[in-house]
Parts: C-alpha cells; sequence; structure tokens
C-alpha cells in the first residue's frame, strides 16, 4: 500500500505493553492481533511477565532474535521515548502508538511527542499516532487496535482523526452490513497523516472508496496534490468538522469578510475531486453507493414507484440536486403504455400504483433500464397489502446485475413489513434507504465524481504576458519602508499595472489645486478619494465624491472631503486625495483574495459593490487552481453575476475574455508576492469591451518580521 504495507501487512508484530489483565489496553490489543486470523509472528513485549496467553513474552524488543516490521506501543507516555528508540536500534520499520498523554494534554506532552517524532526521524521509522486507537485491515487481516470488534471484509477505506468516532462507526457498520478494508485511526498525527493514508489507500487494490473523517489538513499544499491524483483512481468522500470561521484572518477587506476556513476546505474539496459530506449519514450513504455501484455516465434519472406522494417528492429532490430526469425514448413509452393499468403513469416518474405486485415491478424496472436516455435509476416501494417486499427486491438485484453499468437504489419506505427485502437488497450490493432524499444525494455525489474522473487532468496552465513582478515587489518594499501594512489607492493601481490588469488609475493630490491640475491632465470627468492607511472604506466616511465635471467641481469636492473625514475620523493619517478618472458603465463584479493558513491564497469572484457582503452571492477557489482559462470560466459561471455578464433584458453582453483574463492574472500575483494578505478589487467593472478595475484594497505583511 505505497510503502506503508509494514503498518497494514507486516510479516513480525511486537506488542510493547502486552498485558495478561483483561482490563488493560495491552490485552485487548494482543487478543485483537490474534483473533483477527493475523498470520504473522507475535511477540508479547512486557518485562514484568514471562509468558502471555502460552506466548514467550519478552523483556524488550532488543531480546527478539529476529527483525520486527511493526511495534505496537501502550505504555506510560513517559516511557514511549526511550522504548522507541529501542525499536530503532532493533531494526522497526513502524510504529502504532496507542499511548495518549502527548501534545493534547498540553505544554509537557507536546515537549514529549517532538523528541518521539526526533526518535522515529533519526531511525526512519513512520509513525501512527500518538495518542490512537490503532489500524485495521482485513484482507491481511490484522486488528492492530484495542476497538472492540473486527470489521466485516469488504472495500471501504475509513481514516478517522476521532478515535471514538472510529469505534462507533465499527460497532454500527455490524447492523449495517457494510464491509470495510481498512480501519485507521490517525491520533495527534505526529507523523503520518490523513493524506499519507489517502495516497496509501489509492493504490490499495482491495479499497474501492476511501472515507475520512478530520477536523484539519496539515499540510494544505500537499493535501491537494496528492488527492487530485488520488481522486482519479478511487472517490474520496470526506466528512469535514469544526465548520467555523475560526482559521481565517481577521477580517480588513471584503473578501476577508466572506472567507473563512471552511471556504477553503471546500474550495480546496472542489478543486481536487473529494466528495465533501455534510452529515455521518451522507458519509456512508455514499460509502454504500461507491463500495457496490457503476458510476452513472450521465446525471438523468428514472423512478420506478407504486405511489404518487414519495414520486413527487424524489422529482424534488432530483432537480434540487442539480439532475436530470431522463425523458423516455418512444418505444419505452410505448411499451410501458402497452403494458401497465391505464391509471399507472407511463412517463418519468414511472407510477405502476398501489396494487403493483412484483411482476410489475420487474418489467417496467426492466424496460427502464433498456432506454439509452436513462444514467441511473431509483425504485420506490412503500408497503400496500399486495405489495411482495423480498420478490421484487430479488428482481432489483436480478436486473442490476444484468444492467451492470447503471447504478440501481432502492427506497424501501417502511419499517418491519419491509425489513426482509431491505436484507435482501443489502446483503447483493444495492444501497436501499428508507426515504428518498437521502438516496438522490448519493446518485448526486456519483454524478459529481464521475464528471471528475472523467474529465483530462489540468491542462497546461495559461502563459501571461506583460508581467512585472520586480516592480510590484518594489511596491510592497516601499509601502513596508514607511511602516505600512495597507497601500494606498495608487500604489494598490500600480501593482496592479505591474500585472497586466487595467486598472483606473490614481494620482495623489496634496491640496485642491495640484488636485485640479491632475484632473484636467487625467481628462474630466474625475472621482475623488480620500488617501489614508485608517480609511478602509471612504464611502462611510463622506471620503468619495464621483462625477466631477470641471476644476471648480474638483476644487469643491476636495475640500467637502478633507472636512468629512476630518469630522469622523480625525485622528486619521492624512496622505491626500486621490484623484480617477471616471470610466464607462459595465457590470460591476469583485475579484480579492485572503490567504488561508491551511492552503494559502484563496480567490474569490462574485458580484460587487457596496452589497457583496450582504448577499455574499460569490464563489472561491485556491489560488493555485486557476491556472487555466476552463477553470476560471466555470468559476464564474457559479454565480448569479454570470447572468448579467451574459446579456441580461437586452443589454450587450459584457466581455468574460478580458475579465477571465484579469482574474488569472490576480491569481498569479497572490501566489509570487507572498507578503499580499488580503485584496480586494471592488468593484472591477465589466464592460462590453475589456474591464477596468475602480477601487483596489492590498493589505501586506513583512514576512521577515
Amino acid at each position: 500500500m505505497n510503502g506503508l504495507d509494514f503498518l497494514f501487512n507486516p510479516q513480525q508484530v511486537a506488542v510493547i505493553g502486552a498485558s495478561q489483565s483483561p482490563q488493560k489496553i495491552g490485552y485487548a490489543i494482543l487478543d485483537n492481533i490474534i483473533k483477527s486470523g493475523y498470520k504473522g509472528a507475535i511477540y508479547p513485549v512486557n518485562p514484568r511477565e514471562s509468558e502471555i496467553g502460552g506466548r514467550k513474552c519478552y523483556c524488550s524488543i532488543k531480546d527478539i532474535d529476529v527483525p520486527v516490521e511493526l511495534a505496537v506501543i501502550s505504555i506510560p507516555a513517559a516511557k514511549v521515548g526511550q522504548v522507541a528508540r529501542e525499536c530503532g536500534q532493533s531494526g522497526v520499520k513502524g510504529l502504532v502508538v496507542i499511548t495518549a498523554g502527548f501534545k493534547e494534554v498540553g505544554l509537557e506532552g507536546h515537549k514529549l511527542e517532538q523528541e518521539l517524532l526526533k526518535i522515529c526521524r533519526e531511525f526512519g521509522m513512520r509513525m501512527l499516532g500518538p495518542n490512537c486507537v490503532g489500524l485495521m485491515n482485513t484482507h491481511s487481516p490484522i486488528n492492530a487496535s484495542f476497538a472492540n470488534g473486527f470489521p466485516n471484509r469488504g472495500n471501504i477505506s475509513f481514516i478517522s482523526q476521532s478515535g471514538a468516532m472510529l469505534v462507533s462507526i465499527l460497532d454500527w457498520s455490524f447492523e449495517m452490513g457494510l464491509g470495510f478494508s481498512s480501519f485507521i485511526s490517525l491520533g495527534n498525527k505526529a507523523d503520518l497523516n490523513e493524506v499519507d493514508f489517502i495516497e496509501s489507500c489509492a493504490d490499495d487494490p482491495q479499497t474501492s472508496v476511501i472515507l475520512c473523517y478530520i477536523e484539519d489538513v496539515t499540510n494544505g499544499d500537499r493535501f491537494v496534490k496528492v488527492c487530485s491524483s488520488a481522486a482519479r483512481k478511487k472517490p474520496i468522500v470526506i466528512l469535514k468538522s469544526g465548520t467555523s470561521t475560526a482559521g481565517a484572518q481577521a477580517a480588513s477587506s471584503h473578501t476577508g469578510a466572506l472567507a473563512g476556513s471552511d471556504r477553503a476546505y471546500d474550495a480546496a474539496f472542489r478543486q481536487c475531486g473529494v466528495l465533501r459530506a455534510d452529515s455521518m449519514n451522507d458519509l456512508f450513504d455514499l460509502a454504500r453507493a461507491f463500495s457496490a455501484q457503476p458510476l452513472p455516465l450521465q446525471p438523468r434519472v428514472a423512478i420506478v414507484t407504486n405511489a404518487g406522494g414519495p414520486a413527487i417528492v424524489t422529482t424534488d429532490a432530483v432537480e434540487k440536486n442539480g439532475l436530470k430526469m431522463a425523458r423516455f425514448t418512444k418505444e419505452t413509452i410505448d411499451q410501458l403504455r402497452e403494458n401497465l393499468p391505464p391509471a399507472a403513469n407511463i412517463y418519468n416518474p414511472v407510477d405502476l400504483i398501489g396494487d403493483a405486485r412484483n411482476d410489475r415491478y420487474h418489467f417496467a424496472l426492466d424496460t427502464v433500464l433498456k432506454d439509452n436516455n436513462v444514467d441511473s435509476v431509483l425504485v420506490l416501494l412503500c408497503p400496500a397489502a399486495v405489495t411482495e417486499p423480498l420478490e421484487t427486491a430479488k428482481s432489483i438485484v436480478e436486473l442490476s446485475q444484468r444492467f451492470a453499468s447503471k447504478p440501481v437504489m432502492a427506497v424501501y419506505m417502511g419499517g418491519k413489513s419491509l425489513e426482509t427485502g431491505n436484507n435482501y437488497l443489502t446483503e447483493n450490493g444495492i444501497p436501499v434507504f428508507t426515504f428518498p432524499e437521502p438516496s438522490v444525494r448519493a446518485i448526486k455525489g456519483m454524478v459529481d465524481y464521475a464528471g471528475y474522473k472523467n474529465n483530462p487532468a489540468v491542462l497546461e496552465p495559461v502563459e501571461l504576458a506583460s508581467i512585472d513582478q520586480a516592480a510590484a515587489q518594489n511596491v510592497i518594499n516601499d509601502v513596508l519602508a514607511d511602516r505600512r501594512v495597507v497601500m494606498l489607492g495608487h500604489e494598490a493601481s500600480s501593482m496592479m499595472a505591474a500585472y497586466g490588469i487595467p486598472v483606473s488609475h490614481s494620482y495623489l493630490a496634496e491640496t485642491e489645486e495640484e488636485a485640479a491640475k491632475i484632473a484636467v491632465k487625467v481628462g474630466l470627468p474625475v472621482a475623488l478619494k480620500i488617501s489614508s492607511p485608517r480609511i478602509l472604506h471612504k464611502t462611510d466616511v463622506g471620503g468619495v465624491e464621483i462625477g466631477l465635471h470641471s476644476e471648480a467641481e474638483v476644487r469643491r469636492a476636495f475640500t467637502r472631503i478633507m472636512e468629512k473625514v476630518r469630522y469622523f475620523m480625525p485622528d486619521a493619517p492624512i496622505y491626500g486625495i486621490e484623484v480617477q478618472n471616471m470610466v464607462e458603465d459595465g457590470v460591476e463584479v469583485i475579484v480579492g483574495m485572503s490567504r488561508d493558513i491551511q492552503f494559502g491564497p484563496l480567490v474569490v469572484f462574485g458580484l460587487g459593490g457596496i452589497y457583496v457582503n450582504l448577499l455574499e452571492e460569490v464563489t472561491f477557489r485556491l489560488a493555485t487552481a486557476l491556472v487555466t482559462r476552463e477553470e476560471v470560466e466555470k468559476m464564474i459561471a457559479e454565480t448569479k453575476a454570470y447572468t448579467l455578464l451574459k446579456g441580461y433584458r437586452g443589454k450587450k453582453a459584457a466581455d468574460i475574455g478580458a475579465l477571465t483574463d484579469s482574474i488569472l492574472r490576480t491569481a498569479r500575483m497572490v501566489s509570487d508576492l507572498k507578503q499580499i494578505t488580503e485584496m480586494d478589487i471592488n468593484p472591477i467593472r465589466v464592460h462590453t469591451k475589456g474591464v477596468t478595475a475602480l477601487d483596489v484594497k492590498i493589505t501586506i505583511e513583512d514576512n521577515d518580521h
């Protein structure tokens, strides 16, 4: 499994801290390894015992006279470092450190964990944990954990940052009849983390779908790189908890206010083909679908039912999730009309009415699956006096196997009376649900994943001409030299120009006469904007006047702005007033950036202007994802701004190509210049030909301090 075979299929295992007492974790670990059917050599290690369960017990791993691949450690935290060093000296390849009491308990525990990691690095050992439940592999087999039970053999790998979540899911899986290839408890992730195991499971022939429960990502760049590749091999479904904005920067821009750590995870998952589950139910609904059913070719869904109400609910869910109701061919409709009762609905959804027995279900499902316009089928069954749940389940299984290229799922809407049919479906690989909505979400997940897997890998990045990174860096250096972190308008417009983003240039005036002269030079009419590093939203303090058509108007406006700003913010340092020429009308959008602590620069696009924070009609991408026109165009199309850009109610279409170029250049800028922490181009006005950045805010930091 991609270099981690010594964990999942070791030739020898030592249990350090093995115990005779059933109340001890060391006893449970040893007992689990033995009962799992593990075929390799097992060595209990405990200096206070001579034998455990009829097996010779060793005082130290150094006393074992053969090389040991894997050591499972369950001893007090203070002694783990010494034992790990002995393992390294004895040639052990991997450690599973069950012991708690490390960084999760505070500073002293953190020091112990760092020392443990240092020892592992010194000897080239890999470590799972500490503070973990352990790991299980049903195909080796091995159960190197203290969990209660061993999963049924299957093709799902489950990676969990929470040990409690892992043991709970294990217990629940027996009731649900789910089979797993491996269970991995990450613990503190001092060495091996979710990315290592996703990469490993992607290469595991026994794994068909990878599930993860995570609370954070250790290395955002590596996560994206590994998952982008792994998701082309098999589906990755992640439940990410902790959806607050605690990881976001203190926001000084619109983008900073909108962005948060959860937005970054959404963007990262979307970029690398990971499906994000909203709940534990969704996580395992998708697991059931992927583990047993083929991927749909298209989003066209057919519904076969014996009840109208549930069919309507399902149809609504299909449309709500962005799927399509399949349109049957004339041949299919004719066959349904000829063979179903007159009261039946022969169009999608196919309603067999309440007296439908198995024979009617069998015929309708067979007919629908033959239709080339159908990509997946949902079979709904509600209990009636004549319903045949088990016989119908057998028909569903038979036809699913015959039409093996199309996913088939069942919704058995009932309880006790449907239990035998429900169990038969589960045993034969048909995902079965109690209500329609989860089944539709499962198909939606499969369609989304198929779209990622079947699309070509990332195309060649666009070559961007007319970029002067050195000039932009000089602007940053000058601002930092002035002991500021917020750029003034004329500095921000110089940054835009350096990266080839069309901008309405700002020129700084310190007096009303200087402002009037600049206005004539750049061409009337003009706008005036206060220039102060303390004033980010200028309109809030009367710091903006637009549409000034004469020198006299410019002078009067200059005076008014100064008076208002000094009244509202008397302590704000004022560098002067920026003079900016007015530009033609267009659609106003926002392009911005906020730097996420895990994933780096996050680019935002959406409707611009003063309502951006109110409406939050925006979409996000990692800057590293925005290297092709196709990806940027997809980003633009996800927003309502796209409707306006295409031309709305008779208006001419805006220049989406020029906007795409500006977003690409923005992504390039924030990737090149690590000192930029937040940026707003709001608005950037998209004309029928070209774009113009009107108001640009850039916040930076001194990376050296």
